[in-house]
C-alpha cells in the first residue's frame, strides 16, 4: 500500500519525506487555504513547490463544477508538473471529464467518493485513483473501511485497473484496517503517519536496552 500525506503544509510533507515512505500527496482547497495560500498564482506556484519536493503523484483539485470549466482548469493543473494528478469531484460533469482527461493523456483522482456505485462510474470513465471519504462516513455512523473492502472486491473481480485511494484517515487504526482490507493507497496527516510508530512495549524495551547498555560502561 501506497502512503501518501494529505496537506499542503510544505514542513510536514518534507519531514514524511525524509522517513522514506511517501509516495505522493494530495492537497484540497482547504488545506490550502489553512496554510494561507490564497490567488491562482499563489496556489499554481505552491503545487509546483510540492511536485518539486516528492518523487510521486501530487493531487491538485479543480474548483469548477461543469463539464468545460473543469476540463479547462484540469488542462492548466496538469501543465504545472508531469507529476500532477487532476482531482475531480464525483459529479455527473465529474464523470465526463474525467473521461475527457483520460482519453487525452491525464491522470485523475476522483474525490468526494461515499458509495460503491459512484467508484464504478468513476473506474468505468477510467479514474487513475478514487478516493473513498471513509472518516466522513464513520461520522454518518456506517462503516468506511468497509466500503474498501466492497470497492477492492469490485474492482479485482471486474478488472477495474483504477487505484483505491483511502481517504478522510482520522488515526493509525485507520491505515491499518484499509492495508487490511487492499486500498492500494492511503492519504492521511503527518500525524496519522507518526502514530504508527507508537507503542508502549518499544518504549519500555528501549528504556530497559538503554538502561542495560549504561550499566555494563
Amino acid at each position: 500500500m501506497k502512503f501518501f500525506i494529505d496537506t499542503a503544509n510544505l514542513a510536514q510533507i518534507q519531514e514524511a519525506n525524509d522517513l522514506g515512505i511517501l509516495d505522493g500527496v494530495t492537497t484540497n482547497p482547504s488545506l490550502m487555504a489553512k496554510e494561507g495560500i490564497k490567488g491562482h498564482d499563489a496556489i499554481m506556484a505552491h503545487y509546483k513547490t510540492i511536485c518539486e519536493m516528492v518523487d510521486g503523484p501530487v493531487s491538485a483539485e479543480v474548483l469548477s463544477t461543469s463539464f468545460a470549466e473543469i476540463v479547462e482548469e484540469g488542462k492548466k493543473l496538469a501543465a504545472i508538473h508531469p507529476n500532477i494528478v487532476v482531482k475531480v469531484p464525483m459529479i455527473k460533469d465529474g464523470i465526463k471529464a474525467i473521461k475527457w482527461f483520460t482519453d487525452n493523456g491525464i491522470k485523475t483522482n476522483c474525490t468526494l467518493v461515499f458509495s460503491a456505485g459512484q467508484a464504478i462510474l468513476a473506474a468505468k470513465a477510467g479514474a487513475t485513483f478514487v478516493s473513498p471519504f471513509i472518516g466522513r462516513i464513520d461520522d454518518s455512523s456506517w462503516d468506511g473501511v468497509q466500503l474498501i473492502e466492497q470497492i477492492v472486491n469490485i474492482y479485482n473481480s471486474q478488472g477495474y485497473m483504477t487505484e483505491v485511494l483511502a481517504a478522510s484517515i482520522r488515526n493509525p487504526l485507520h491505515i491499518v484496517r484499509c492495508a487490511e482490507a487492499g486500498a492500494d493507497v492511503c492519504t492521511c496527516p503527518l500525524s496519522s503517519i507518526l502514530g504508527l510508530l507508537k507503542h508502549p512495549l518499544t518504549d519500555l524495551g528501549l528504556e530497559q536496552f538503554l538502561k542495560d547498555a549504561k550499566s555494563m560502561q
